[in-house]
């Protein structure tokens, strides 16, 4: 049986092939993975804010897009995954919660989008799918033998994109 490595909430893992990375709960937050289908090998982030500047202080960089995937990122390349052949895709971005009169700053979920699709794009890495917005939460899994990326919702059911 393929090993079920869970990535928590401001969190990232890699791994290779037969295993699965999942995440539980994405609802403003954002997973984005990273894909050699060469070399089956791979990551998933669970990035909360987009942006390490525009918050407290933290001990933790996953939390962030702008620290977060660049770690993750070391540590694919670590596996032996070669840059030219990363693919991406990436869930999450949820409104969650209606404010009237809302703020860009409480717009946290397509700030999140916009801000690893910004980074992906600065390295070069090409989005193959993703599936954001909305005002509902995800569940996440990228299976490391073949880079199906499965997207779970509670009333949406379960896709593969």
């Amino acid at each position: 049986m393929p090993e079920l490595i869970r990535v928590g909430m401001a969190d990232y893992k890699v791994g290779k092939s037969p295993a699965t990375l999942i995440s539980y709960g994405l609802g403003s937050c954002i997973g984005v993975s990273l894909y050699d289908p060469q070399l089956k090998v791979g990551g998933l982030l669970h990035i909360m804010l987009p942006d390490s500047k525009q918050a407290r202080a933290s001990d933790n960089p996953a939390k962030f897009a702008d620290t977060g995937f660049p770690l993750m990122l070391k540590d694919v390349l670590a596996l032996g995954a070669v840059k030219s052949r990363l693919v991406a895709k990436l869930a999450g971005g949820a409104q969650m919660f209606a404010f009237q009169n809302a703020t860009d700053v409480m717009r946290v979920g397509s700030r999140n989008a916009e801000a690893v699709k910004k980074l992906l794009q600065a390295n070069g890495i090409k989005i193959l799918a993703e599936d954001t917005g909305g005002t509902y939460g995800r569940t996440v899994s990228i299976d490391l033998t073949n880079g199906a990326y499965k997207v779970k919702t509670i009333d949406k059911g379960e896709k593969e994109i």
